[in-house]
């Protein structure tokens, strides 16, 4: 036997079978001379879940775990058991969730299970995505989990990529904005593929409280939520930090573009903006000093900025440089023009014995 200090007096701990057929593994259970009684439900999170007396005694108080023997929370326990959660993953989500304790499995969890399960997920699938956060265990089933779900499968189109979305980030079935936030993106007219692109890059910023603010700034920019240019423009909108995009604003601008060049470089190609401060800077370097070009070039044409420096920007620069010298470039032609055509029509420019205009 183990001595254990508790509060004002001493406990004795003795080891004990767990509840479930044929267990070698062992639970703490108490012996105590003490004075000062403790609950029982504080003693089981003591004893089965490492829990300190007094976080026990405030989780029990706010939960209201109020059970008075071991049977109704070891049923609970063997229930996860039987569905293949293990006693170490039951350790780790109780605590987050006690109230599981003291609830009617067949009634609050297996109906979740029998969903998931209909839609295609597998027993592991269930054991990580309930593993990773069991609060996906709390809301309701009918009135957040299915309609939240619907709205997931309908943006994504496959029962499995909704599945490992889901479980990827299993707060999209705990948090209450999401379903709000992902119908009010269809109401406002923006494509499901959008939704669905952001659902795989960015599904956090579906637990927002303000994105109804970002789409209208976006629409007042004269971005179209059915066109794929919104879809990268909400990105760069969540994913760049204001501080980051001041940055790349005054990158812009230390080569000669205005707040309204960048602006407009945003509206024309969203995607400029999620380019690195280092890649706006190379890009241009290369452009301006080492070209000789006018930086107000890639003003009028971001695109420039999203292509491979050393693959595509380089190459064809050596290119368009001879095709200067000898006089095959229309002099008032955009010099960006031969960046951002395909291969195939490159390659045609170049077999073409009309200068480029």
């Amino acid at each position: 036997m183990f001595k254990f200090n508790s509060w004002r007096h001493k406990t004795l701990i003795y080891l004990k079978p767990l509840q479930s057929p044929n267990s070698s593994q062992f639970s703490l259970h108490f012996c105590t001379n003490a004075s000062v009684s403790i609950p029982f439900p504080v003693s089981y999170l003591i004893n089965n879940f490492g829990f300190s007396p007094q976080p026990a005694s405030k989780l029990c108080s706010s939960y209201r775990l109020t059970f008075k023997t071991a049977k109704k929370p070891d049923s609970v326990l063997t229930f996860f058991r039987n569905h293949g959660f293990s006693d170490s993953q039951l350790r780790d989500m109780i605590p987050k969730v006690p109230e599981l304790l003291s609830c009617n499995p067949s009634t609050r969890v297996l109906p979740k299970f029998q969903f998931l399960l209909s839609k295609g997920a597998s027993n592991s699938d269930i054991v990580n995505l309930v593993s990773k956060n069991p609060m996906v265990l709390s809301p309701s089933l009918e009135n957040h989990i299915i309609p939240t779900y619907e709205l997931l499968y309908r943006c994504l189109k496959s029962h499995k990529e909704t599945i490992d979305c889901v479980i990827g980030n299993p707060t999209l079935f705990c948090d209450r904005h999401v379903k709000h936030n992902i119908t009010m993106l269809i109401e406002n007219g923006v494509a499901d593929t959008n939704i669905a692109r952001l659902l795989r890059d960015r599904s956090r910023i579906f637990k927002s409280s303000d994105l109804l603010k970002l789409v209208d700034e976006l629409k007042d920019l004269g971005f179209n939520p059915s066109k794929t240019s919104f879809g990268v423009a909400f990105k760069a909108k969540t994913t760049v930090t204001e501080t980051l995009w001041k940055e790349k604003v005054d990158a812009f601008k230390k080569w000669g573009w205005s707040d309204e060049d960048a602006l407009e470089a945003f509206k024309k190609k969203p995607y400029c903006m999620l380019v690195s401060v280092d890649k706006i800077n190379l890009v241009m370097s290369f452009w301006v000093n080492q070209c000789g070009w006018d930086a107000m070039d890639i003003a009028r044409t971001p695109y420039i900025l999203t292509l491979s420096l050393e693959k595509r920007i380089i190459p064809r620069a050596a290119v368009v440089q001879f095709l200067l010298n000898k006089g095959l470039i229309d002099k008032n032609a955009s010099l960006t023009y031969p960046f951002v055509v395909p291969e195939k029509l490159f390659l045609g420019l170049l077999r073409s014995s009309k200068p480029i205009a």
